[in-house]
């Protein structure tokens, strides 16, 4: 299982926020100019063909230093060359998609709650995401908020990396960091100015 630390800036590219594929790729260069070294493709409404097409795109655009995690499917990791897989509480199983990827690559699983922290904890995944941490717009249907509390008591169950997401902006990021999260991941907070936005993240989280 490789090592690695997380950076302090989860940035998350959600193709269902830009306005067309032009915008979407603009976005992700300027996340990147900005400063940012990880970086999740999301992708729920398009096709299997339209995923990996615009996983390539991304991959051929950005610098190889940037770590490169694809939502959802870890078959389209793989196509892609993508350097891991985030999987959700619907998606298939860690164990599961540990299979397809093999150990070289990351693995990240999304949780809500304590006890999914737990179960999430003995798997072989590389980092545990908790969330939502405050109110979000990211989500049609988004689960409790956890609050700052729900961080804390992530950070006592497990010691793998701890990704905390959900309503994070650069006013409340610092106070999520203190409450035991490794990073933050945001996906709206960064639309307006991405370029600046990752600076000044990156600036406030140190």
């Amino acid at each position: 299982m490789p090592i690695f630390s997380l950076p302090r800036l989860y940035a998350i590219a959600d193709s269902s926020l830009l306005r067309d594929e032009a915008s979407f790729f603009h976005f992700v260069e300027e996340l990147v100019g900005g400063g940012t070294t990880l970086l999740q493709y999301r992708n729920k409404s398009g096709s299997p063909r339209q995923v990996l097409d615009r996983a390539r795109e991304i991959k051929r655009r950005v610098d190889r230093s940037v770590r490169l995690v694809m939502n959802d499917r870890a078959d389209l990791c793989l196509a892609a060359g993508f350097d891991g897989v985030h999987v959700g509480q619907e998606d298939l199983s860690a164990d599961g998609v540990r299979r397809v990827i093999g150990v070289e690559r990351w693995l990240g699983v999304s949780t809500h709650n304590a006890e999914q922290v737990k179960i999430a904890d003995a798997t072989s995944a590389d980092y545990i995401a908790i969330g939502p941490v405050f109110a979000t717009s990211s989500k049609v249907n988004p689960d409790p908020v956890v609050g700052l509390e729900g961080v804390r008591a992530a950070r006592a169950l497990t010691q793998k990396p701890l990704v905390a997401i959900g309503g994070i902006t650069r006013e409340n990021c610092r106070s999520v960091i203190e409450a035991g999260a490794d990073s933050v991941a945001v996906i709206s907070g960064l639309l307006r100015e991405p370029n600046k936005t990752v600076r000044d993240f990156l600036a406030i989280l140190g």
